[in-house]
């Protein structure tokens, strides 16, 4: 079995989730048999954050190319990033880490899974970063998949409530009831038949059965994808 290594910190709550999935998914899967290697590089959440706020993506980068080359030096063999959001640099990472290692990208692993699914039209919900920028969209544009967005006010809504409650793991049942309102709006205006989880703290939250249409977790898909090059 190969050693994971990951990008943590992004916020704590979802590299929590990684760690305890990755490893009892893995006792499970070989039977109470093995259970895998892990390695961590905790990043300085509030630096990555303001990084991104005044998209300073040069210094975001070279910080997570860092992690990630200690990571490699660790002796792990898969690596990761645990936030959807400091994919607005995934590019650059890997360019700046020049390791030989696969550095498994969120946004390409949810692509492969919409397509699979045959499903047109999506709407995306994650950071404001990730709901206005192009990294979380590119690779379903580029598949034919239609991508659609909150209006402004409703992703200030959701910006805030990840970063305010499900960045600290508070989980609210009024914010669900938001959450909720917002998808069926959605699927009114734009007939969307499923939701991208796109942030790593959604799921605290969101799930395939409290979802108006299909969920698909970005976190859920991306440990799939991992284990699968793990084992």
């Amino acid at each position: 079995m190969k050693k994971i290594g990951l990008v943590g910190g992004t916020g704590p709550e979802s590299t929590l989730m990684y760690y305890k999935e990755l490893n009892s998914r893995i006792d499970a899967l070989t039977a109470q048999k093995a259970m895998p290697d892990i390695v961590i590089e905790s990043v300085d959440f509030h630096r990555a954050w303001n990084y991104v706020c005044n998209k300073e993506y040069d210094e975001l980068s070279s910080y997570l190319a860092e992690k990630v080359k200690c990571l490699e030096k660790s002796g792990a063999q898969v690596i990761s990033l645990t936030a959807v959001t400091m994919h607005i640099v995934f590019d650059e990472i890997v360019k700046k880490a020049g390791i030989s290692l696969p550095l498994v990208s969120i946004p390409k692993a949810v692509c492969e899974e919409v397509v699979s699914k045959n499903i047109k039209k999506v709407a995306l919900f994650g950071t404001i970063f990730t709901m206005e920028e192009d990294y979380m969209k590119k690779d379903l544009l580029e598949a034919g998949v239609e991508v659609f967005i909150p209006q402004k006010d409703e992703r200030t809504l959701i910006a805030t409530r990840i970063y305010e409650e499900l960045e600290k793991g508070i989980v609210k049942e009024s914010t669900l009831k938001e959450f909720t309102e917002i998808i069926n709006n959605m699927k009114t205006r734009h007939g969307i038949q499923a939701l991208i989880l796109g942030c790593t703290e959604l799921p605290l939250l969101l799930n395939s059965t409290n979802c108006p249409v299909t969920c698909l977790d970005a976190v859920e898909i991306h440990i799939k994808r991992l284990i699968d090059l793990a084992v």
